[in-house]
């Protein structure tokens, strides 16, 4: 073992990881990884599965109760401005074979994951589009194979790691640029809507299916394919408790707005509470007051009855169902433009709320890996960085193994269906942190009090813990009707089995670790203690 100073038990006194980041980059980075388009777009297509629940109502109230999120991740990161997140949290505050359990396996396994279902995002949001828009048939029916799918795989992983490989800078810049004209893109789509009304858009679809080959009357058709049977919500008013129960299926979309709590040892003035606030809470409160403008809107111009019908027609397989493809807002908007280049153009513009999300697939994990290594509870070499501060070894751990992950996925059906409690796995991470949170002060009562945190209370009560209590009875909610209810798709045995398998993996390496290291002469525990360098 290398020899350290007294008191000192890291390898080295520097992570080596350069502060590229402004809290305008993290902002927007939060504002990315709960990407309204990607991830709000596609989730709110599932409506139809809890019909009596008022969407509009659901995302704002889910928004609001969200922001105890974002006081308890600032918090944390004010405390504990370094790389990691919440392996780092949970290490320090509860234990490090929690740390261990849950960031691990829900920052590094699960992330391999979850490459095919950013590829299937893009595959509806941009190929299934374009092939319809420019009528090409054969590249709409290539859209629907096992091929395509780890094609778009194998894409994502390459993006995101060229991406990330150079630099937290150059990475920023691109999300900015990706995020401003995504915003010019979807202004557009808003600015369409405010500027027709709902005869207009079913004189536009009936067009749009006509010149694909349907008949007259695809509107009609498309309500016949995708009836529900029963009365839906209205925009605005529904079931209380149904519209409660699309809370879970919301965090899809909502949840990861603390994505970027794991790069914070990269953000200059991380250790601003108040700002840290501004950045996620930003990000929070600006994308659900525009889901919301976007989705009164769009429902006020296609239909609530034709939003659950078409949506229901695609996902349910309905051999009658008019339009071949997802339907995604975006493309339904476009068919208010009669100009087929125009209408290419404003999918290939919103396109880039894909692309500019498309890092977070594999940057957020590589620095929890890189700060496990950090510890040496993994391979020193893991925490080798490049001239640009990229950890390329860590890098490397999060694209290797998501190709032959994404080929199981795209190949076996039954591998498909093991992955179903991915977003369970990363809420359970968010548990252990939210946890940490809470008994902080309690917990480690002089880190807590030379923290820039300790004068913010509500009643006595240190703040953070308020928000975290909060948070952590949304995260129950969500956990007890994702695994209870079978409408939200995730509880399936052997899909939680699989997921055990991982957990008992990051045990296995967590033991191995503490073996390997007290054989060195190296007591990790010491380590534990210490906070790790900026």
């Amino acid at each position: 073992m290398a020899t350290t100073a007294p008191g000192y038990t890291f390898h080295r006194r520097a992570t080596g990881l350069l502060r590229g980041w402004s809290l305008w980059d993290a902002a927007i980075y939060a504002t990315l990884s709960i990407n309204l388009v990607t991830l709000g777009f596609y989730i709110f297509s599932f409506a139809p599965f809890i019909p009596q629940g008022a969407l509009i109502p659901a995302i704002l109230l889910s928004g609001i109760v969200l922001i105890a999120e974002v006081i308890t991740y600032a918090g944390l990161i004010a405390v504990l401005p370094r790389a990691g997140g919440d392996y780092l949290w949970m290490s320090r505050i509860l234990h490090s074979s929690i740390a261990c359990l849950l960031a691990l396996t829900g920052w590094w396994f699960i992330l391999w994951h979850w490459v095919p279902i950013y590829a299937n995002i893009l595959n509806f949001q941009l190929l299934q589009p374009i092939a319809f828009l420019s009528g090409s048939s054969g590249l709409l029916a290539w859209t629907n194979t096992p091929d395509s799918l780890f094609v778009l795989s194998f894409f994502v992983s390459v993006f995101a790691s060229l991406l990330i490989a150079l630099g937290m800078r150059t990475y920023a810049r691109f999300q900015n640029w990706s995020f401003y004209l995504g915003m010019v893109g979807l202004a557009i789509a808003i600015v369409l809507l405010a500027l027709h009304d709902h005869d207009s858009f079913v004189r536009a679809y009936n067009a749009a299916l006509a010149n694909a080959g349907y008949g007259d009357d695809a509107y009609r058709a498309t309500l016949t394919a995708g009836s529900l049977g029963e009365p839906t919500a209205g925009a605005l008013s529904g079931d209380w408790y149904q519209t409660l129960l699309l809370f879970p299926m919301l965090a899809f979309f909502n949840l990861w707005v603390s994505w970027g709590a794991t790069l914070y040892g990269e953000v200059r003035g991380a250790s601003d509470f108040r700002r840290n606030i501004y950045a996620m809470g930003g990000a929070l409160v600006g994308t659900t007051i525009l889901a919301v403008v976007f989705l009164a809107l769009f429902l006020r111009v296609v239909g609530v009855e034709f939003f659950y019908s078409v949506n229901n027609a695609y996902w349910s397989g309905s051999s009658d169902n008019p339009l071949p493809v997802w339907p995604y807002p975006i493309l339904l908007v476009s068919f208010l433009m009669d100009n087929t280049l125009l209408q290419i153009a404003l999918i290939l513009l919103c396109s880039l709320w894909f692309f500019g999300w498309c890092g977070t697939v594999f940057l957020s994990s590589t620095r929890v890996i890189f700060a496990a290594a950090f510890d040496r509870l993994l391979p020193e070499a893991v925490t080798k960085v490049s001239a640009r501060g990229v950890p390329y070894v860590a890098l490397l751990l999060m694209f290797i193994p998501s190709i032959p992950i994404s080929y199981l996925y795209c190949y076996n059906e039954v591998f498909r269906t093991w992955t179903l409690d991915a977003t369970v796995v990363i809420a359970l991470s968010f548990v252990g942190s939210t946890i940490a949170a809470l008994i902080l002060p309690w917990r480690r009562p002089s880190l807590y009090r030379s923290s820039p945190i300790v004068n913010y209370r509500v009643f006595g009560i240190p703040l953070i813990s308020v928000g975290a209590a909060i948070f952590l009875g949304y995260l129950a909610f969500c956990l007890y009707q994702w695994l209870s209810k079978d409408v939200y798709g995730v509880n399936h045995p052997a899909s939680l089995a699989y997921m055990a398998v991982l957990y008992v993996i990051a045990l296995a390496i967590y033991i191995g670790a503490r073996i390997y290291r007290a054989r060195q002469g190296l007591d990790l525990d010491a380590v534990y203690r210490e906070i790790p360098a900026e």
